[in-house]
């Protein structure tokens, strides 16, 4: 936690930074920047729906809902880089396969990103066809959308459990040294 401390940027200098600062007041709330359990939980659950579900934007995005939702933004924010240029392939096609499987439109093996052979072979390229959308658009949204959810629920509940059971070790351990120092002293 003091490492993740170290990395995040300051409450005061994220106040001040022209896209957060028509917020205002509601970014004075100290839950948003308070490195809780059920607030990092929650930062870490939107920041992965809005990184898997939106392409572009998705940092500002996750801030105004952590905002609305009193999670911590940081969190929130840096956990919307769960999608970047390595993880991007492989999340959209996952998405698409996930869409189409949903749709009933699975592709049976080919590859509904490619040209069909025709136009590989020939000299001039036909303009792709106009069902393209609902061919590889449509189950592709539906995919991120399945995905984002259901992301971002487990990870908010994984999050959640992780920081529960490190609690609970600190606690321990507490309850342990308190207990050798007060035998140490009898």
């Amino acid at each position: 936690m003091s490492r993740l401390r170290r990395m995040l940027h300051d409450a005061a200098e994220l106040r001040h930074r022209r896209w957060l600062r028509w917020m205002g007041p509601a970014l004075h709330h100290p839950r948003l920047w308070h490195m809780s359990r059920r607030g990092v939980a929650l930062g870490v659950g939107v920041g992965v729906f809005f990184g898997l579900m939106l392409p572009l934007a998705q940092i500002p995005a996750a801030a105004v809902a952590a905002v609305i939702m009193r999670a911590n933004v940081p969190v929130a924010a840096v956990s919307t880089l769960v999608t970047n240029p390595v993880t991007f392939p492989a999340i959209y096609y996952g998405a698409y396969r996930i869409g189409s499987h949903l749709t009933g439109q699975d592709p049976q093996g080919r590859d509904a990103f490619s040209h069909p052979p025709e136009q590989l072979h020939g000299a001039v390229e036909k303009p792709p066809p106009r069902n393209w959308w609902r061919r590889v658009g449509i189950p592709t949204v539906l995919g991120l959308a399945v995905m984002a959810s259901t992301c971002g629920l487990l990870t908010y509940l994984v999050a959640g459990w992780l920081l529960r059971l490190r609690t609970q070790r600190v606690w321990q351990r507490r309850v342990r040294r308190r207990r050798r120092r007060d035998s140490g002293n009898s």
